[in-house]
């Protein structure tokens, strides 16, 4: 079905577009929201993209669809005065500090208010100043800084099934807080942070622990060194005007050389580790027939979603360790000695896509005698943070390799970023010797892309592999369901808590509004790099093998959860 719409004067064809605000954005008027996001449900609380009909109705465009002849203004006189007043009357309950506020600049009221120039505000602030909540290892929740939009209820709510948060009251005395007033901390939240993402100011931000990271470079007594996780390096560039999925790798190992970082890891190789130590222990739960299906274990918001709704399943989440924590673990048993013989500490610090990387650190399992495996867990926001507070110019750093010996990894372990790229990595390793090249990428396709459920089965030495990968806690909640009903039979399972997985993580850049496309960029970010990576497979990676006949010689049991 399609149609002519006329806008402000100009006729504009609309072929599938759900609403009319669609049809305004594709004909290339920007036309302002703070409540919509195309894939939650429309809420029309913000009524920022109301328009004029040619009769004299105002409509919420997200919420109307598009007819055939239908005639609107998008700026008309009355439009214009009808946003401006929305502004006004949120600023007005705003704290306005926005000299000091993490989201100055990108903040989409700030900016709304700086186009409809608004420089001025009539009306008196109402509310009284709230609490800021503080309690989670993640995130602050700045209710101050709150517009009402809705966007975190949603996306907690349809997209992760979490339901943390929600509307209190009612009328001029609505709020948005977990219910019965807790703290965060307090509720069944998985700190993955996608409600971060959504929010359009900074009533939801990125707990930030960049100062630790400056306190421990400037000790001359500690070592610094750094672990990146593969979706930083096809995110990062966002932040300083390059193109989702653009690599640079190069010019992180670069820049955090010249913040004071002693030697630049790469995370890849502990996903390389996660690899050979997951495959084995499927291998064995498989030919067992014990405890299926294996969930994978490298979300630690799907984790702490599976304690907090399905206790019952933790025995199917694998024991091993996420490639992080395996990163800490291992460089702990490397330094240990380089420590006491340089009369030095040393101090790991993760550069992670992750908010609730933060929270999987602070876990009591990862701490032995009071020593954190990692010590602080930056998200590519606060990386981009403290290459600004120095004035790097990004787009002319020069690149540099990782150090050694934890700088090379396999094209397995990078595209663990994305979803299906754990599961791929495990099959890489599994199927290399049993099927030929061509077969091998069509199990592997069947893996790969955007699609909420992936499905494969592929037969190995006459038993069938059942497999599935989920991302998005709300569906993986709903293939849950449907294992626990008998409805389907999987031996594998890989879950990750974000749409789009890692690459689309509470702490990365922050797009005006996330789509697919944005996800899919950032994800062929990581296959291209896989593409030219002579190392394939994680077993044929030698720093793996080197690691298991030195370091992990003897007690590899420091790569599991006890």
């Amino acid at each position: 079905m399609g149609g002519t719409m006329i806008i402000d004067g100009r006729k504009v064809k609309y072929t599938n577009q759900k609403n009319i605000l669609s049809v305004i954005r594709d004909a290339g008027i920007d036309l302002p929201t703070f409540c919509y996001h195309s894939e939650l449900s429309i809420y029309g609380a913000c009524r920022m993209c109301t328009v004029e009909t040619s009769t004299g109705k105002i409509i919420a465009t997200c919420s109307e669809v598009p007819r055939d002849g239908m005639e609107i203004y998008t700026n008309s006189p009355r439009i214009r005065k009808y946003r401006k007043m929305i502004l006004e009357l949120l600023l007005s309950n705003h704290d306005r500090d926005c000299t000091v506020c993490e989201r100055t600049g990108k903040c989409q009221l700030q900016k709304l208010a700086k186009r409809y120039g608004i420089n001025r505000i009539r009306f008196n602030q109402l509310i009284e100043e709230q609490e800021v909540d503080n309690s989670s290892p993640s995130i602050i929740r700045n209710p101050n800084k709150c517009i009402k939009c809705g966007d975190c209820v949603m996306v907690c709510d349809e997209i992760q099934g979490v339901g943390a948060l929600g509307f209190t009251h009612r009328g001029t005395e609505v709020q948005i807080k977990p219910a019965f007033n807790k703290k965060l901390s307090e509720t069944n939240c998985v700190n993955c942070g996608q409600c971060r993402i959504v929010c359009p100011t900074a009533a939801i931000t990125i707990r930030n622990e960049t100062q630790k990271v400056w306190d421990a470079i400037y000790d001359k007594n500690t070592r610094v060194i750094a672990q990146i996780a593969p979706a930083v390096r096809v995110a990062l560039g966002e932040e300083f005007g390059m193109k989702p999925g653009e690599v640079t790798i190069g010019k992180i190992a670069s820049i955090l050389r010249k913040i004071g970082v002693d030697e630049v890891y790469d995370t890849a190789l502990s996903a390389d580790l996660t690899v050979m130590e997951e495959s084995n222990e499927f291998l064995e739960r498989f030919s067992n027939n014990e405890n299926l299906p294996l969930f994978t274990s490298c979300c630690p918001a799907w984790v702490k979603f599976a304690e907090n709704k399905y206790p019952e399943l933790i025995k199917n989440i694998s024991t091993c360790k996420s490639p992080q924590q395996m990163f800490g673990a291992v460089a702990r048993e490397y330094y240990n000695k380089k420590d006491k013989e340089d009369g030095q500490k040393t101090f790991i610090v993760s550069i992670m896509p992750c908010t609730a990387k933060k929270a999987e650190a602070a876990r009591p399992e990862f701490t032995h005698d009071g020593v954190r495996e990692v010590d602080v867990v930056l998200t590519t926001q606060e990386l981009a943070i403290m290459i600004k507070e120095i004035g790097i110019n990004f787009q002319d750093v020069e690149e540099e390799s990782l150090d050694m010996p934890f700088g090379i990894a396999s094209g397995a372990g990078i595209i663990f970023g994305t979803t299906g790229g754990v599961t791929e990595a495990v099959l890489r390793r599994l199927l290399k010797d049993k099927f030929g090249k061509d077969d091998c990428e069509i199990i592997f396709n069947s893996v790969r892309g955007l699609d909420a459920v992936k499905e494969a089965s592929v037969e190995v030495d006459g038993k069938v592999i059942n497999i599935a990968v989920v991302h998005g806690l709300k569906d993986a909640d709903s293939l849950i369901k449907q294992i626990k009903k008998g409805e389907k039979h999987y031996d594998l399972v890989e879950v990750m808590a974000c749409k789009g997985g890692c690459i689309a993580g509470g702490g990365q850049p922050v797009p005006r509004i996330i789509t697919k496309e944005t996800r899919a960029l950032r994800a062929a970010g990581l296959y291209n790099i896989d593409k030219t990576k002579l190392i394939k497979s994680s077993d044929e990676n030698y720093i793996i093998k080197n690691i298991y006949e030195d370091i992990l010689k003897d007690n590899n049991h420091i790569l599991h959860v006890k």
